[in-house]
């Protein structure tokens, strides 16, 4: 196994998320310079290396002995493409999307912490506007992992005034990807949370469904998202017709994605508690018909003592 550690700088943000409507962002102060990895760091890992990506960001590249490819931007801890042995790539970044930390980058898998949504501190928290610093590799048995680490700081306590520590380990197997966050209470005194992976899959959205949410009790935010109507999900593959924003309470930890491309994506997961579909149909016009969001989220509060840590997994796979 092989021990990574660097430092990051913290990003100047200026201009607001477009991914969905958000008044709630704020800029962090701008910190002092610190080196930032590059393409020409080694990592003494194989399947592991650093490269640059859009706008001269730094990722990580992780290649299975099998043929996948998945990238991960150290800026939002932000998984940007899966790519299985074929070379089609599972996921999708929007075509708007920035890669200059103005703001998150809008596609792949952003991270939402430690707020779902709007509420008290800014639109989905600020785990997707921060870097993520690498602390480990590893490779077993030819499938390379990497763990991020994202720690509390000046930024984060001017909205959210906790300590705390997120560990996320990605995983790439030769049809699967695998991740694990660990949120742990490094403070004095407890605080509460919500958070989400807002994933981003290709897709003809007017072929895709989504099957295993049948029986779920549903928040559905449309046609208005601050007060949503409750029911409860009747159809055996839920499609996306027009405009979605559905949140779906105690979901199964498996669903199964038809991406209408001539995929089924296995989304299976431990401890994410509900799931969340998106669609913003023609409030995005130049690209709602080339994806869905099928969100393996944490709804309500969860609640931490000091020392103690919160671990959800999901795990995607292809046949």
């Amino acid at each position: 196994m092989a021990m990574v550690s660097m430092l990051i700088s913290l990003p100047t943000l200026t201009t607001p998320n477009s991914c969905r409507v958000n008044r709630y962002w704020q800029a962090p102060k701008r910190s002092s310079a610190m080196a930032l990895a590059s393409a020409n760091t080694e990592i003494a890992t194989t399947g592991v290396k650093f490269a640059e990506g859009e706008e001269k960001l730094p990722k990580v590249v992780l290649t299975s002995a099998g043929g996948s490819e998945a990238d991960i931007y150290l800026f939002g801890g932000c998984i940007t493409s899966w790519k299985v042995p074929s070379g089609r790539d599972l996921l999708f970044v929007r075509p708007d999307a920035v890669f200059n930390k103005k703001k998150p980058i809008s596609g792949g898998v952003p991270h939402c912490f430690p707020q779902f949504g709007p509420g008290a501190i800014q639109q989905h928290g600020f785990a997707r506007n921060l870097d993520w610093s690498v602390i480990d590799s590893e490779n077993v048995q030819g499938d390379p992992a990497i763990t991020l680490e994202l720690k509390d700081g000046e930024y984060s306590r001017s909205m959210w005034d906790f300590s705390f520590q997120a560990l996320y380990k990605v995983t790439l197997q030769t049809k699967s990807l695998s991740t694990e966050l660990v949120i742990k209470n490094t403070d004095s005194k407890p605080f509460s949370f919500s958070t989400a992976l807002h994933t981003y899959f290709r897709a003809s959205a007017q072929g895709a469904s989504v099957k295993g949410l049948k029986g779920c009790k549903t928040l559905n935010k449309d046609p208005d998202p601050k007060n949503p109507l409750e029911g409860k999900e009747e159809r055996d593959g839920v499609t996306f017709p027009g405009f979605v924003d559905c949140v779906y309470l105690e979901a199964p930890n498996e669903l199964h994605l038809d991406n209408g491309l001539g995929d089924i994506i296995s989304i299976k997961n431990t401890n994410w508690t509900d799931a969340v579909l998106w669609n913003p149909y023609l409030t995005m016009e130049a690209c709602y018909k080339d994806f869905v969001c099928v969100e393996n989220a944490k709804i309500g509060n969860v609640q931490l003592e000091p020392g103690h840590t919160w671990t959800a997994t999901q795990h995607l796979s292809i046949n």
